[in-house]
């Protein structure tokens, strides 16, 4: 049973290893959504919002989350993956994977917006755009929140999985755990 145990733990400094890179993702997500505004100190969206500045939005989450997506493919990829702590990391990862990537398009769009609006002639269509560009900006941050938050529940799950390294102590390089008894060929 000990070695069964045992042989479900991701080892410890892979676990430490991989909760530090969450929570340096987590921050960058973090900081994202709270840096990257579109609206004015008045609350306004810009009489003249910079597209540029919105296209760096975009490339800026499309970075973020390729960095993400690829974390998830290599921890997929690894044999952690499939005990009952890597599959519940892996989940969150999943989760912070495909938030991310909605964020990017929706900076994306916000741009895109940016972009009509100084050649929309009536203010009806002005006001909507300028509507969809707060509403697109708005849900991209919203997205770099969750994503920072599926990769906060992330390296939860990897930190509760060092709870268990207390009670089954690695075995000294000297030592190697016995293994399971075979069976047999002679049955009595």
């Amino acid at each position: 049973m000990t070695l069964d145990i045992q042989r479900e733990l991701i080892p410890r400094n892979d676990t430490l290893r991989l909760i530090g890179t969450l929570n340096a993702m987590k921050a960058k997500f973090a900081d994202s959504a709270q840096q990257w505004q579109l609206l004015d100190e008045s609350g306004d969206v810009p009489a003249k919002p910079s597209s540029t500045e919105l296209f760096q939005h975009a490339a800026g989450a499309q970075d973020l989350s390729r960095d993400v997506v690829q974390l998830t493919g290599d921890f997929a990829a690894s044999p952690h993956s499939t005990n009952r702590a890597g599959r519940a990391t892996l989940a969150r990862l999943a989760t912070a994977s495909t938030m991310s990537a909605h964020a990017a398009s929706h900076f994306a769009e916000t741009a895109e917006a940016a972009l009509v609006l100084p050649r929309s002639s009536s203010p009806t269509d002005q006001h909507y755009l300028k509507n969809r560009m707060v509403i697109d900006h708005a849900t991209a941050r919203g997205y770099l929140r969750r994503t920072s938050e599926s990769l906060r529940d992330a390296a939860k799950e990897l930190d509760d999985h060092l709870d268990f390294h207390r009670f089954f102590p690695a075995p000294s390089h000297s030592e190697s755990p016995v293994p399971p008894p075979r069976p047999s060929g002679r049955h009595r």
